[in-house]
């Protein structure tokens, strides 16, 4: 237990410092905004009780905010995600419930599963994180685009990531 939450620490501060120091330096134009940092989220333990994942989630968020300059909107946006994620969970659990031990990764529950985990999480973040942002429906349409196109660049990082960097 002491393990794993030493391991998550150090995760969320690598993620961190990866979203603040690599990612956002690859802004493509407006419309390409990665959000890899969420990927903390995605990877937590199935057994995370419900109020250690909203304050994780807060505080990846509000840790973003801090050098971002950003006043709570990863903050909330993460809330959000972590709100969703039991029900996502639950929504697309195998037929025999998920295996004691195993973690939300596509290294255990295959492609198709953890593709579709990630991009509803992925969509519902950048949803309320870009309409937060923006915060009037004149430009529904745009920032809609901006949603989806960064989530696709975000999604398509997670994926490799879990080809690269988190095998097992």
């Amino acid at each position: 237990m002491i393990k794993l939450l030493g391991r998550n620490i150090i995760r969320l501060i690598v993620l961190v410092m990866v979203q603040i120091l690599i990612v956002n330096n690859i802004q493509i134009n407006e419309y390409f905004l990665p959000q890899f940092y969420i990927l903390f989220i995605l990877l937590l333990p199935f057994e995370t009780p419900r109020w250690l994942l909203l304050v994780s989630a807060f505080t990846l968020g509000i840790s973003v905010d801090l050098f971002t300059q950003t006043p709570g909107m990863h903050a909330a946006a993460s809330v959000f995600m972590a709100f969703l994620r039991p029900w996502i969970l639950e929504m697309s659990a195998p037929r025999d419930g998920y295996e004691t031990g195993t973690f939300p990764r596509l290294y255990y529950y295959g492609f198709q599963w953890f593709l579709r985990y990630t991009v509803i999480l992925v969509l519902a973040h950048h949803f309320v994180l870009f309409y937060i942002e923006i915060f009037r429906f004149t430009e529904f349409f745009s920032t809609l685009l901006r949603v989806l196109l960064s989530s696709l660049f975000s999604i398509i990082l997670i994926m490799l990531s879990q080809y690269f960097i988190f095998r097992k």
